[in-house]
């Protein structure tokens, strides 16, 4: 038994080398995404900015434009997935079996997909009725905000097809369960900034 470098970070220590294997390389990508964070977090603040009668420039403004029944459905989509992406790490952690991992992973996709689908649904709204980003500064703060992170949730079902194939090809290799780690901790940080967008943007906004 040997002391982990990055607690919480890890496969554990029955996966043999892939365990030390994967420590660096994940500690790598949390600090690749606490960059991300800081990107997120300028556009939080021009987003704030940008919420003034001067940054509304006259047109439509939150209470005219967003749907909280929607918003609501998006945020239990989006945290279900994180509880169905968490199974998918247990299972791969706990020798579950390449065929529980893929479900898991399949499960938190149709999950991502259905937030997308209801997303792309508000926008187009929004669109149609003429409170596209070039309306105003606000809106061209949330599009830039909520369109960020949506195309994250994107990227991220495009890797759950990349791990589900490499699933069915390789099976759980040392490679693949790295690989699995880093989506983990990528989606999980989703739903967090999701948490944000959600508490400053549309409850706030609402408020």
């Amino acid at each position: 038994m040997t002391a982990n470098l990055h607690p919480g970070l890890n496969l554990g220590e029955s996966h043999g080398a892939a365990h030390p294997a994967s420590e660096n390389r994940v500690f790598g990508f949390w600090v690749f995404l606490m960059s991300d964070l800081i990107t997120f977090g300028i556009l939080f603040a021009t987003y704030a900015a940008s919420g003034t009668p001067m940054g509304l420039a006259g047109g439509p403004g939150p209470a005219q434009l967003f749907d909280l029944t929607s918003v609501a459905l998006q945020t239990a989509f989006l945290l279900a997935s994180s509880l169905t992406c968490g199974m998918a790490s247990l299972s791969m952690k706990a020798h579950a079996g390449a065929g529980r991992i893929a479900l898991w992973l399949l499960v938190t996709a149709l999950l991502g997909g259905g937030f997308l689908m209801l997303e792309l649904s508000d926008f187009a709204s929004m669109l149609a009725q003429g409170a596209g980003p070039a309306r105003s500064g606000w809106l061209s703060g949330f599009f830039a905000l909520v369109g960020l992170h949506g195309l994250h949730i994107t990227a991220g079902l495009l890797w759950i097809g990349v791990l589900l194939g490499l699933l069915a090809v390789q099976g759980l290799s040392d490679r693949v369960k790295t690989r699995l780690l880093l989506f983990a901790l990528y989606w999980h940080f989703l739903d967090l900034v999701w948490i944000g967008i959600f508490s400053i943007v549309f409850l706030r906004g609402l408020a």
